[in-house]
């Protein structure tokens, strides 16, 4: 069977996981545009990409009814917004964002746009992101999540080539290689992984989907609340292992303007409220080598099935109270071990809307 990698190389799946952590990890997509401002040079945003799914059906049939089929099988893997009803309490609606700029993503459709409209609470992963003081603190709280603070460098975990594919794509980037060689592998990976107007427009103020919510519910009166703080998310990716990070590192550089191809796939599958289709799609691109498979494995342990608990357990006492919006990572919610199965677990009787 041919290959995904005929169509975005073996780079694209680090790059996929990438840009999955920063749809999942909330916090680190405004850390690394905040960091990115301030060290690269202005560029032309440039995010013409190429829709992967749509290439891989025209080029390869048979691999593209494979991760149809795998999809169709993820439990509650189409939709992006649920109804959660509980006796005795007023419904409320759980949807799932993207952590974009892009009016594609941040255009609500009709169905959600009428639930936040009515909410009376906004619930968005952390609310920390909404602040830059907060930002500035989470990061200054535990330095060690962001900075090597013994005499490691990135460059002493590289080969001399990776090293060389390092510098070239800073430079590309208009970074300095030394200003960045204390950071710590998956900060600098953020920074590359996020596409070149994504960056511009988030640097421009442009608010992602989860601060635009939050931001308007917050101006209207609405109460606005959150499941984790910034330092819970950068632990969570800290915590894999550090490898992984620099193989993620290495790739991602290699991939260069593919991360274009790789957010619109992203974008287009996210418009289709096709959520399940995401890993399929991410697993599809690489050859089944054991040690990827593994780090597949710990990556969706870490970033998304511990995460949900969490997140449904801190969620309870405020969906107690009715009439609730709450917004995460649209990842967050499908599969066995997803929030719309974790809710219902808590009790709620949980409906796909439109």
């Amino acid at each position: 069977m041919k290959r995904v990698i005929a169509i975005a190389d073996r780079a694209a799946l680090v790059s996929l996981k990438l840009l999955a952590a920063l749809n999942l990890l909330f916090f680190l997509s405004f850390l690394a545009v905040l960091l990115l401002a301030g060290r690269a040079h202005a560029e032309a945003p440039n995010c013409a990409g190429t829709d992967l799914l749509t290439a891989l059906e025209k080029n390869d049939p048979a691999a593209f009814k494979k991760v149809e089929t795998e999809a169709a099988a993820v439990p509650n893997g189409k939709g992006l917004l649920w109804k959660l009803e509980k006796a005795g309490e007023e419904p409320s609606y759980l949807f799932g964002t993207m952590h974009m700029t892009d009016t594609r993503v941040t255009t609500l459709p009709a169905a959600a746009q009428k639930a936040y409209d009515g909410a009376g609470t906004v619930v968005i992963e952390t609310t920390d992101a909404m602040d830059k003081a907060k930002m500035m603190a989470a990061m200054a709280s535990e330095p060690g999540l962001m900075m090597f603070t013994d005499n490691t460098t990135l460059s002493s975990l590289l080969s001399p080539d990776d090293a060389a594919a390092l510098n070239k794509g800073l430079d590309a980037r208009g970074i300095p290689p030394g200003t960045v060689a204390k950071m710590k592998p998956w900060i600098l990976s953020a920074m590359m992984a996020l596409p070149a107007c994504e960056v511009a427009r988030q640097s421009a103020g442009e608010p992602v989907l989860d601060v635009k919510l939050a931001s308007e519910a917050k101006a209207s009166g609405k109460d606005v609340e959150g499941l984790e703080t910034a330092v819970d998310q950068l632990r969570a990716m800290a915590s894999l292992p550090l490898e992984f990070h620099m193989k993620s590192l290495v790739e991602t550089m290699k991939l260069g303007d593919k991360v274009n191809d790789v957010n619109e796939t992203m974008i287009v599958l996210y418009q289709r409220g096709e959520v399940g289709m995401f890993w399929p799609l991410f697993k599809a691109v690489l050859p089944d080598a054991a040690d990827d498979q593994a780090g597949y494995a710990a990556f969706e342990q870490t970033m998304i099935t511990s995460r949900n608990k969490v997140m449904a357990a801190h969620a309870g006492p405020i969906l107690a109270k009715g009439n609730v919006f709450m917004a995460v990572g649209a990842m967050h919610l499908p599969g066995p071990e997803g929030l719309v199965e974790d809710f219902r677990k808590a009790g709620y009787s949980v409906t796909a809307v439109n």
